[in-house]
């Protein structure tokens, strides 16, 4: 039996893990719908079929996320869904278009299939503008006068570009020929700009938090995690030039492939931390630690048997799943 503070140390672990894969796994579906073509059927229906057996498994961490604040700190869950009513709401009604999209584009009249691959496309980048705007929200603790808006509004918009990076950077892993060539310009243009964002963030969030700045100014081990996070971006942008050059000179050269993705997750990653640990202990920013919100003890550790069968089952399956459709995408097919 562990006692509450434990308790609260271990469910935000768990939360942020799951935050983490979401934003990681979804991150790279979205990211190839928004990316996904009009005008090109041929190279819609392959990026497609490089997420059709993982896409919607992918958001099953989204949910994990959630009922694991709603379950472990219900206090904080309360202040978080009021004050994020209606991106959630926008998030919500797009993952749902996307999701009807995905299936009724394969299966309604050809005439209509240019339809749903709007519907994809833009239920994709609604919903991640949706997730960027509620993540600058909480940076600046829901704060919703002019400046706070705005940040959040450029939040959403460094969100969606950092989709279309791990997007990009899943099809040149997945793809081959002309589609994984114009997946490599995508990830080289979206590098830039998610750099930027990057920057921009790093330089911000102390700026506009007191708390932030404190500890960042007198915790210089923090300042470590954009130190990596720079260098990360500087292999991406060598290995993607590297890659370039070899496509250029042999068209069938494809040798670490996978290697923006690696770096793009390690890139997520560091971003991740970086903001987790610019507020813990808090978990609503100023207003309440995980120690405040935590639910009865007893209850956790009833729950956390489950939570201990239930996240490493999902997490085999995961890794199962990629593992049984690894390699090259195939040609789209529906039975």
């Amino acid at each position: 039996m562990f006692d509450k503070d434990t308790l609260a140390i271990i469910y935000v672990g768990l939360m942020a893990l799951t935050v983490l894969l979401y934003a990681i796994l979804d991150g790279y579906d979205l990211g190839v719908g928004m990316l996904m073509p009009l005008n090109d059927d041929k190279q819609a229906d392959t990026m497609v079929a490089s997420i059709g057996p993982f896409w919607d498994a992918n958001e099953t961490w989204l949910v994990m996320a959630i009922g694991l604040l709603l379950i472990a700190f219900p206090a904080a869950h309360s202040i978080v869904f009021k004050a994020l009513y209606l991106p959630t709401l926008f998030l919500l009604i797009s993952l749902i278009l996307r999701g009807i999209a995905f299936d009724f584009r394969a299966k309604a009249l050809f005439t209509h299939k240019p339809l749903w691959d709007k519907a994809f496309k833009f239920g994709s980048l609604f919903a991640s503008l949706s997730q960027g705007y509620m993540l600058g929200q909480f940076i600046v603790g829901f704060d919703q006068s002019l400046m706070g808006i705005g940040f959040s509004i450029l939040s959403a918009i460094g969100v969606a570009i950092a989709y279309t990076l791990i997007g990009a950077a899943w099809l040149v892993m997945k793809c081959e020929g002309e589609l994984q060539q114009r997946a490599i310009n995508w990830f080289y243009k979206a590098l830039f700009i998610s750099g930027a964002g990057v920057l921009a963030v790093s330089i911000v969030n102390p700026l506009v938090n007191k708390a932030v700045f404190e500890r960042w100014v007198n915790t210089p081990i923090y300042w470590m995690l954009p130190v990596l996070c720079v260098l990360c971006f500087g292999l991406a942008l060598m290995e993607v030039r590297k890659m370039i050059a070899r496509k250029t000179a042999d068209k069938t050269n494809d040798q670490r492939c996978w290697s923006p993705f690696a770096l793009t997750t390690a890139i997520f990653t560091l971003c991740f931390g970086g903001i987790a640990l610019s507020f813990y202990p808090y978990i609503v920013p100023g207003t309440l630690t995980i120690w405040d919100a935590v639910a009865a003890p007893q209850a956790l550790n009833f729950l956390l048997w489950g939570a201990m069968i239930v996240i490493p089952t999902i997490v085999l399956y995961t890794a199962y799943s990629y593992r049984v459709f690894w390699g090259k995408v195939s040609p789209l097919q529906y039975y």
